[in-house]
């Protein structure tokens, strides 16, 4: 799912009134720097009909207040679903553990882990250095 809206800057800085996109198009000389509430509304609205969810990687630049929205409403999102409605989450990759830890719902997730490249390759099916390792001292 790509997003439908964006808020943006000029600059890499926190402000008090960011731009919201009412679209896709980011305007030349801004950088998007979280997802819009359009697409946050979209977003919860896909993870709560999931069975399974694996999110790698933050929906913004969450350390920062005008631009955490994104990744925290997701957070939520996926924490309530895990509790609520049986959802299967699963996190992945160090920002996006660290993003739901400041968020205060990494304890309600299925599985929080820090290695996202590991996470990924692992669903793809390929074999981990450290568990080809221990397939060699058998």
């Amino acid at each position: 799912m790509l997003p439908v809206d964006h808020v943006c800057h000029t600059e890499f800085k926190a402000v008090e009134s960011p731009l919201v996109t009412e679209g896709v198009d980011i305007p030349d000389g801004y950088m998007a720097l979280d997802i819009g509430p359009k697409t946050i509304e979209k977003y919860v609205e896909v993870v709560r009909k999931c069975k399974s969810a694996i999110w790698n990687g933050p929906m913004g630049v969450f350390e920062m207040e005008p631009y955490s929205k994104g990744t925290f409403a997701i957070a939520k999102a996926m924490g309530e679903s895990t509790q609520e409605l049986g959802l299967m989450s699963i996190i992945g990759g160090g920002d996006s553990a660290s993003a739901a830890e400041l968020s205060g719902e990494a304890p309600r997730m299925s599985h929080v882990s820090t290695g996202g490249g590991a996470s990924l390759e692992l669903l793809e099916g390929k074999v981990l250095p450290g568990i080809a390792v221990l397939d060699d001292k058998e």
